[in-house]
């Protein structure tokens, strides 16, 4: 019988050079799970909460406190449980905190354990995570199939520190294989970035390896993708998709983006001119967190995909009542942001249960762990979201997907 010998944590950085924890559990077999979590910038406000140790270290941004968590308190309520009984580990944790957003110990905390242990349980198994993932009992009806990649390859808002509100403008190959989709999505890149230093001379990144030259306008930045799309030769064959966050340009019960200032009625037009001009075929965060009715109407008005993020915060109470307001059609998954993986899988089934599509998301402040890339092969769920086709941090998750393409044919 396999079972929890240690667990270690250390403070380690993320892609934008800001400390994360990573955590190793080890069991009786020998057998070593390792799982680092990733930081979001663009959150939203009923996410579970990050534990950092404040002070000096690290502009406050430390995360001491947490490994000394992981060592002192959540180690001796675990060792000696078989790794497998995710849902049995998660809970003991969630009960030792007692607060829903994790405040006390840190859904950082509680999250690299929770991945830690079911790596762990995969590789006790000399299973690939994938298939072990693929057990769990939300999981074991769904089909196994490789996700479609979002790239973001223009970044704005939080992600960047140009005037582009819209935070991410992404592009959405439509091959039938993670390797031509890969490749695809390369080979625009490398095109963008031509036309974008012809046109404005720089061609730096943000935080998700997305370019963000100095554009102010939506258009223009969906104009640079179509003439990338054209000169690296996949007209008809790249579909465009946004992520608009907009809470971080909601204020005083306005949206303020492209040096003018919308109600909500205005940017729901600003959206639908936007539909149909460019064909985009899915938007996320298109309103403030808390308007679950413009989603609804946005929803009503057009049949592209509308996906809750700062909307649903990977949380049941959320997505609930964004499914009972009629908001999205689409969740975005985060572990991150609920703190456990048995919470994530449950936050995914009721969206499956409801009708709802997933796409399983990275964090713009990300590390070189590739757990997302198994659970959205492991869920069926045929969507991913990892930044762009650049920075190790984002192809690791890619190329995860090709090897785990390789072990499928």
């Amino acid at each position: 019988m396999s079972l929890i010998r240690d667990i270690r944590a250390r403070e380690i950085l993320d892609s934008r050079g800001k400390p994360t924890i990573e955590v190793a559990v080890y069991t009786n077999n020998n057998s070593r799970g390792i799982a680092s979590v990733p930081s979001g910038i663009s959150t939203g406000t009923h996410e579970a909460k990050e534990l950092r140790d404040k002070g000096k270290r690290y502009h406050g941004l430390g995360v001491r406190k947490a490994v000394s968590i992981v060592e002192t308190i959540i180690k001796p309520l675990l060792c000696g449980i078989d790794p497998s009984r995710q849902r049995e580990i998660d809970s003991i944790m969630i009960e030792k905190d007692g607060f829903k957003d994790k405040h006390k110990l840190g859904a950082n905390t509680l999250l690299a354990i929770s991945l830690a242990c079911a790596r762990a349980a995969a590789a006790d198994g000399g299973k690939e995570l994938y298939l072990y993932l693929s057990t769990f009992p939300q999981l074991t009806r769904r089909s196994m199939v490789l996700p479609r990649p979002y790239f973001n390859v223009i970044n704005g808002g939080k992600h960047a520190s140009s005037a582009l509100a819209i935070q991410e403008c992404m592009i959405v190959p439509n091959y039938s294989s993670c390797r031509e989709n890969l490749r695809a999505s390369s080979e625009i890149y490398h095109a963008l970035q031509k036309l974008i230093h012809t046109k404005y001379g720089s061609t730096g990144v943000g935080d998700e390896g997305g370019f963000a030259p100095p554009l102010k306008r939506t258009e223009d930045a969906l104009q640079l993708l179509r003439a990338a799309i054209l000169t690296a030769g996949y007209r008809g064959k790249v579909d465009l998709a946004l992520d608009c966050a907009a809470s971080s340009f909601y204020k005083q019960k306005n949206y303020h983006l492209e040096r003018r200032k919308m109600n909500a009625q205005k940017l729901l037009d600003f959206y639908l001119h936007l539909i149909q001009k460019y064909n985009i075929i899915s938007i996320e965060d298109p309103f403030h967190e808390e308007d679950f009715t413009h989603y609804a109407e946005l929803r009503r008005k057009t049949n592209i995909q509308i996906v809750g993020d700062d909307l649903t915060t990977t949380n049941l109470a959320r997505i609930r009542k964004a499914i009972e307001a009629k908001s999205c059609t689409c969740l975005l998954l985060k572990p991150n942001q609920i703190g456990t993986l048995t919470e994530a899988l449950d936050a995914a089934q009721l969206a499956f249960d409801n009708g709802w599509k997933v796409m399983v998301s990275h964090r713009s402040g990300e590390t070189n762990d590739a757990f997302i890339a198994d659970l959205a092969v492991a869920l069926g769920c045929g969507q991913i979201k990892a930044g762009a086709p650049c920075r190790g941090e984002r192809l690791a998750k890619y190329n995860r997907l090709l090897e785990i393409e390789e072990m499928k044919e």
